[in-house]
């Protein structure tokens, strides 16, 4: 298992191994001592949760506040995503910036996404598994979303717009300007 940070070094890669042979692969997902041992600190995961989509099936950008904010590690089961991770603590350096990266059931690449990110993905392939542990419970009260299609954020979704399925949800989300945030300094609510 390798770990490399992306452009906003907060968001992490983490390549598994895989081995395989004839008969299949076998990969460790997770291993909290090896990521706590790159990143300094321990993720207390509590939570796994579970979704299947269809191609253009786009979900996000999704956030949660604090008390019940989350960190993320997400990854494709089977099919392929565009994950994205967009940085919406007010004074980062980085703010409003984001990273996009392929994850598919073929590379089992995942993604870190701390808290004080919004986090979506689309979905490429014909259909997709798609899988990932938070560190706090989901709260209806703390819940928050971003427009994907902020022309401020500048985002790439591979797929014409046209052809993106979206919850209802998903269409009425604020641009990042009119969004609930975070504080860099303290990650707290702004």
């Amino acid at each position: 298992m390798t770990f490399e940070r992306t452009a906003i070094a907060d968001v992490v890669i983490i390549n598994p191994k895989i081995h395989g042979d004839d008969r299949g692969y076998f990969v460790e997902t997770f291993r909290a001592d090896k990521l706590s041992d790159f990143l300094g600190y321990s993720i207390a995961f509590c939570q796994d949760n579970e979704s299947k989509s269809s191609y253009g099936v786009l979900r996000g950008l999704h956030y949660q506040l604090p008390p019940f904010a989350q960190t993320k590690l997400v990854r494709v089961i089977e099919g392929e995503v565009l994950d994205v991770a967009v940085d919406i603590r007010h004074g980062s350096p980085t703010f409003g910036q984001h990273v996009a990266v392929k994850l598919s059931g073929e590379n089992k690449r995942q993604l870190l996404i701390p808290r004080g990110f919004a986090h979506g993905f689309v979905v490429l392939s014909e259909t997709c598994t798609f899988a990932y542990k938070v560190d706090n419970y989901y709260s209806p009260e703390c819940d928050r979303g971003i427009a994907f299609d902020d022309p401020a954020l500048n985002i790439d979704w591979i797929i014409e717009n046209v052809s993106l399925q979206l919850s209802a949800k998903d269409t009425k989300q604020p641009l990042l300007s009119g969004a609930d945030l975070f504080d860099f300094e303290t990650n707290h609510y702004v």
